[in-house]
């Protein structure tokens, strides 16, 4: 399979506020996890009348991993069961956009990992994911990566 090129930046982002389900898991488990965890957010937003314009989030806290797995809240909505409120972290980040499919998303984080260390900038372990809109085709997919680090 081709390689995918990936431009990194550096830049500062703003907190963003999500909803999501928080979990401590190990990586062989979080595969078949992250979807459950995502779908009780949604049933959660639905519940409160939201079926739209929430873009998907994954937030890796550390490499045990403690994640945050939801959406980017931007409209009001009730949370309720294990739904909790959050933010995506504000700060220096290390970002790439990775089109196309999903699973090749780890070439994406790959890219970054490589550039900060070309750069010299020290990661913090925190690192996130937000998805673009849905589509079947996997070449109209894209996914913004961002691993914080540090000033």
């Amino acid at each position: 399979m081709a390689s995918v090129r990936h431009s990194v930046t550096a830049e500062d982002v703003e907190s963003r506020p999500t909803a999501v389900v928080t979990a401590t898991t190990t990586w062989p488990e979080y595969p078949t996890l992250w979807k459950r965890l995502l779908d009780e957010v949604w049933a959660c937003l639905r519940a409160g009348g939201v079926t739209r314009g929430c873009r998907n989030v994954m937030l890796y806290l550390d490499d045990t991993p403690r994640v945050e797995v939801g959406v980017e809240l931007l409209v009001p909505c009730a949370l309720t069961g294990p739904v909790v409120a959050s933010t995506l972290p504000a700060g220096r980040v290390a970002k790439t956009v990775h089109y196309g499919s999903y699973a090749e998303l780890g070439s994406a984080h790959d890219a970054v990992i490589a550039w900060c260390a070309e750069q010299g900038l020290v990661r913090t372990g925190v690192r996130w994911e937000v998805y673009g809109p849905h589509h079947d085709d996997p070449a109209q997919v894209w996914t913004e990566v961002y691993w914080q680090v540090q000033r």
